[in-house]
């Protein structure tokens, strides 16, 4: 138990340090600190972490342990998202169209929520739209500011 324990940590260690996109990138580096394991156990050791997989931003994923602000490489995968997908946007009171090029509503929702910002309650995702549901007390200009700080070629 407490060499899994271990192998936890350093997995956990490994996956905030690396892009890792695959688990035979991920064992290649556990043998190189020292520990030899079955792709099947790595698959457990995942599962336990809720380890999960994340757009790189780029054209693949990498694994993202749960709950963790996102690295700065990971944030700016995100934000790539939701520049490259927002098509425009129009608010009723606190709930919130976004459109989207066709086939990137998932990404730029993800996106959104991954940010953590404050004013997204929740999104909604189809194709090529998305519901976002604001917090009680912000706006759509609340939204859009935060938006810009993060997005700068934004257009609202």
């Amino acid at each position: 138990m407490k060499q899994r324990n271990n192998r936890l940590a350093v997995i956990m260690e490994l996956i905030r340090r690396n892009k890792i996109d695959s688990q035979e990138t991920l064992v290649k580096l556990l043998e190189k600190e020292g520990y030899s394991i079955t792709q099947a156990t790595l698959s457990r050791d995942l599962k336990i972490l809720k380890v999960g997989k994340v757009s790189d931003g780029l054209s693949g994923y990498c694994y993202a342990l749960p709950g963790e602000e996102p690295s700065g490489e990971v944030e700016n995968s995100y934000i790539q998202d939701v520049r490259r997908g927002i098509v425009s946007f129009e608010f009723s009171g606190n709930i919130g169209v976004l459109k989207t090029r066709a086939g990137h509503a998932n990404s730029v929702a993800v996106g959104l929520e991954s940010l953590n910002l404050p004013q997204v309650l929740g999104t909604i995702a189809g194709d090529d739209t998305i519901m976002v549901v604001l917090r009680e007390g912000y706006s759509r200009e609340d939204l859009v500011e935060t938006l810009k700080g993060k997005v700068p070629e934004l257009d609202d």
